[in-house]
């Protein structure tokens, strides 16, 4: 080939991959996302090794590079819709570039509790492009790195405190080490004869003592600033500021000392509700009677599936008869059910939902006293609510409808959305009629509680105000828990991988979405079913950004949360 052609071609080729890097239309904001998420995922996929800093490097390039993409945009001239798509993007890209920052900062707090780490990632990154090793210096590398991590290990042993952010980031960094050396061996192991011959017991030792270096961490990482009360739920309590930084970036203009008056102010709602409940079923105020019987109503042993397509089926032909929300006949034909495992109901006693429903009841392995309280928390009236939460139309029909609208909004998810969503839908059923009887009452109410219990017992712990198994104990003296299901609620929210505003999103959430249904709805703007379709629709935004997209309102770049959404009582 002549030398014009070979440059004639690698300009084409240059050509092609400058505008492959730009959206087709520079102002429709969902290009720009799927195109960062195909970047993102193309780098995750290359720079494997957890914490490293070749990988936090790169990407924290990438978020800002497409920061500067919106920076290049004006916004007053993009639509409603990619404004919205803007303030999000933008607000994720920032607040992982804050997160690498930290990553960043804690690493090099820890660099020299690890001197073996440097040259074990340079060895990877031969790796990923099959450079030839010299097996019998490789061989002596390891054997002089094990000798290095327990070292280092004996030395670590001698610290008498150890901040738990930075143990947690040493025990990130060590299993990313792990990671590494597994990554080499398990690719030249047995393709190379020189490789297998000189690492068969180099790579092992070093392994393990990596492994015994991880579990070193591992306590250290999760005694937060909690001592251990006894329940044994060790996390971490995040703290006032953190909260609060947390909340603005959920677009929650409340402080959690508000949130907790909220919280207190529903919880007497649903005092006076239950009284009510209790009354009609000759038990007068005493409501623990009357729950206990409710609780006692469980069907026999193999016969919870039966009862989860009873209440499934109710609660959907409610939804069609009062005309609330189109329902795809795939969405109705695709659902199913799947029975939770034991080891997982430890930390979700009750259900999981979706696409596919996992229902939480007791096999034949668990001990008689978590079998009864399994069955007793999971009976037909506190199943009420749990049914239509998860499924149709909660989490089966958002996620439904998130994988066919708007799709590139999934990576915007919020607690706020989605449990909200589902809980609301538990508050406009009951305001329908739902409940048909009093021991349903109670059953919901049961649930409308636990959601009030969890602003109340979540706040106080990151506050550092209540203890692990304070909260358990106020879930069975408050809502009425058995206490192996407290104890599981209360070790989901604190150790399950939840973020600290998890729990308190369901009544958050959903009543910001009744808020909203209260001003298009009732106000005659919108039927309900114009307002559930639209939502549902514009996929997962805070609902604060959905109010500003239905009501028409002007969005500024530097929005900030205003909508105060609830009253609280003086």
């Amino acid at each position: 080939m002549s030398l014009a052609r070979c440059l004639l071609l690698i300009g084409l080729l240059l050509s092609f991959s400058s505008k492959a890097q730009m959206p087709t239309d520079p102002t429709q904001l969902s290009q720009h996302i799927i195109q960062y998420e195909a970047d993102k995922g193309s780098l995750r996929r290359f720079y494997v090794i957890a914490n490293s800093p070749e990988r936090r490097q790169r990407l924290k390039e990438l978020n800002q590079q497409y920061i500067a993409r919106l920076n290049a945009l004006n916004f007053k001239q993009l639509t409603p819709n990619n404004q919205v798509d803007y303030l999000l993007f933008r607000r994720d890209l920032e607040d992982e570039l804050r997160e690498y920052a930290t990553a960043e900062k804690e690493s090099e707090q820890i660099k020299d509790w690890f001197p073996f780490a440097e040259p074990i990632y340079a060895l990877e990154k031969k790796r990923r492009r099959g450079i030839y090793l010299n097996s019998e210096e490789l061989a002596r590398d390891f054997e002089s790195w094990t000798t290095q991590v327990a070292q280092a290990e004996k030395k670590l042993g001698e610290m008498k405190t150890m901040n738990p952010l930075l143990a947690s980031r040493a025990e990130e960094t060590t299993k990313g080490l792990q990671q590494a050396i597994r990554s080499v061996f398990e690719f030249y192991n047995q393709y190379d004869p020189m490789f297998t011959w000189w690492m068969e017991k180099p790579y092992p030792r070093l392994n393990e003592q990596l492994e015994k270096l991880t579990k070193f961490f591992q306590p250290k990482g999760q005694l937060g600033t909690m001592a251990n009360d006894g329940s044994g739920i060790q996390g971490v309590a995040v703290g006032r500021d953190e909260l609060i930084r947390q909340l603005k970036l959920e677009y929650i203009p409340y402080s959690p000392e508000e949130l907790l008056a909220i919280a207190n102010q529903e919880f007497a709602w649903c005092d006076k509700e239950l009284l009510k409940a209790s009354k009609e079923m000759g038990f007068g105020e005493n409501w623990r009677a009357a729950q206990e019987k409710v609780k006692n109503s469980y069907v026999p042993v193999g016969k919870q599936p039966e009862l989860i397509l009873r209440l499934y089926n109710e609660s959907v032909d409610f939804l069609k008869k009062h005309d609330l929300v189109t329902i795809p006949p795939l969405a109705e034909e695709t659902w199913r059910m799947g029975m939770m495992t034991p080891e997982r109901q430890l930390v979700n006693p009750f259900f999981l939902g979706g696409e596919q429903i996992l229902i939480s009841y007791p096999t034949a392995s668990m001990e008689h006293a978590d079998k009864l309280m399994s069955m007793r928390g999971n009976n037909p009236h506190f199943s009420r609510s749990t049914v239509h939460h998860e499924l149709i139309a909660g989490h089966h029909l958002q996620q439904f409808m998130n994988n066919r609208f708007e799709t590139h909004r999934r990576r915007f998810n919020s607690p706020f959305w989605i449990e909200g969503w589902s809980l609301y839908w538990e508050m406009v059923l009951w305001d329908k009629g739902f409940p048909q009887s009093p021991e349903d009452k109670i059953g919901m109410l049961f649930w409308r509680m636990h959601r009030c219990a969890r602003i109340i017992f979540s706040l106080n712990y990151h506050l550092g105000k209540w203890t692990p198994q304070q909260c358990i104990n106020f879930l069975v003296d408050r809502v009425g828990h058995e206490r192996a299901n407290a104890e599981g609620e209360v070790r989901r929210s604190f150790i399950g991988g939840y973020e600290p505003l998890y729990q308190l999103a369901y009544m958050v959430g959903g009543l910001q979405f009744v808020a909203l249904r209260k001003e298009l709805v009732d106000s005659g703007k919108m039927t309900d079913k114009k307002f559930h379709d639209s939502i549902l629709q514009l996929n997962q935004l805070p609902v604060e950004l959905i109010r500003a997209l239905l009501t028409k309102q002007p969005l500024q770049q530097d929005f900030k949360t205003s909508w105060r959404f609830y009253t609280i009582n003086k």
